[in-house]
């Protein structure tokens, strides 16, 4: 897959256009959107992600439309429980519901521009070492593991978590003086003659860089589809574009999805189990079989893998809102 510069400054030149336009207006009408208007966009977002699909199939060999369609779809899946993280750093920051939107914007904006350097060293890492395959792999199947432990952990307690920030944030405000109120969107105010940031940035902070730490499974799921990081990069900025609306849209539906994690744990397995055939298949190691190919297993095609995660999807969603219907009544 051939990608000029040329189709890379567009691409980077049509998402900051979208970008900064949702920015200024978001600055300009600070609000909390409604279910109408995030339903709207949400559809926007999704159409145009979907229809790109059909601009990578007329650009380029159609292989790398169904590895796009796959990659999107568990990015977006994937994002989804970024929504319950993002949940908790706004409970716990106690962040006035008309700020939140801009405060998921400009967090998004962060996330994208990490993610765009983090698939850059990805994509290196896996030009230059053969192995990288079976360390992807591994880590997706190890994170697989550890999200079923997480999600039965979180269907015995309902509580909300308590956000930590990690130690990047806890650095930020030692070093930055803050200021304990919100003062609108502002970013940061003068008082008493001191230079003081606002929790609003904090916030933002938190979200780009705790986006950062769900990109350590979902970019190599998506490297685990396509080898291109062309099509990493715009499955990743689609699905982050339309988080916003996504998380105003499903804030009253996320605490219903609590066997989606259950499925989410499979596609990052199956990704993974992907990842460790195909480095068999491409193996170089010399303690792996005199480093000779294995191939006594067949490697998992895209479409087969768009299959499963279509289908473990549908069956988790559908039996969270059945299971917590039921519990309702």
């Amino acid at each position: 897959m051939q990608v000029d510069v040329l189709v890379w400054l567009i691409t980077i030149g049509a998402f900051s256009a979208v970008i900064i336009g949702d920015l200024v207006y978001q600055v300009r009408h600070p609000h909390e959107p409604g279910f109408r208007e995030s339903a709207i966009q949400s559809v926007i977002y999704i159409s145009l992600a979907l229809l790109f699909t059909l601009v990578i199939s007329v650009v380029w060999p159609g292989q790398y439309a169904g590895e796009y369609l796959g990659g999107f779809i568990t990015e977006k899946a994937l994002s989804v429980d970024n929504l319950f993280v993002f949940l908790v750093i706004f409970t716990q920051f106690k962040v006035p519901r008309r700020l939140q939107s801009e405060a998921l914007l400009i967090g998004i904006v962060i996330a994208l521009i990490l993610r765009g350097i983090f698939i850059a060293a990805g994509a290196a890492f896996i030009e230059n070492f053969s192995w990288a395959f079976y360390a992807f792999g591994a880590f997706l199947i190890f994170t697989a593991v550890k999200l079923i432990k997480d999600t039965r952990h979180d269907l015995v307690d309902d509580d909300v978590d308590e956000f930590h920030g990690g130690r990047f944030l806890t650095w930020v405000q030692k070093r930055l003086p803050s200021t304990s109120e919100y003062h609108g969107t502002k970013l940061v105010i003068i008082e008493n003659g001191k230079r003081l940031i606002t929790p609003l940035l904090l916030v933002m902070i938190a979200i780009g860089f705790t986006d950062l730490l769900f990109a350590l499974d979902s970019i190599p799921a998506v490297y685990g589809l396509t080898n291109e990081p062309y099509i990493v990069f715009v499955a990743n900025a689609f699905a982050l574009l339309g988080l916003r609306q996504l998380y105003f849209l499903l804030s009253g539906l996320m605490q219903r999805l609590r066997y989606l994690g259950f499925g989410l744990s499979l596609i990052l397995g199956w990704i993974g189990i992907k990842l460790v055939i195909h480095a068999l298949h491409k193996n170089e190691l010399p303690f792996i079989n005199g480093g000779e190919a294995i191939k006594i297993i067949p490697e998992i095609s895209t479409g087969l893998s768009l299959i499963v995660i279509l289908v473990t999807l549908v069956v988790t969603t559908v039996w969270s809102l059945l299971a917590t219907r039921s519990k309702a009544s």
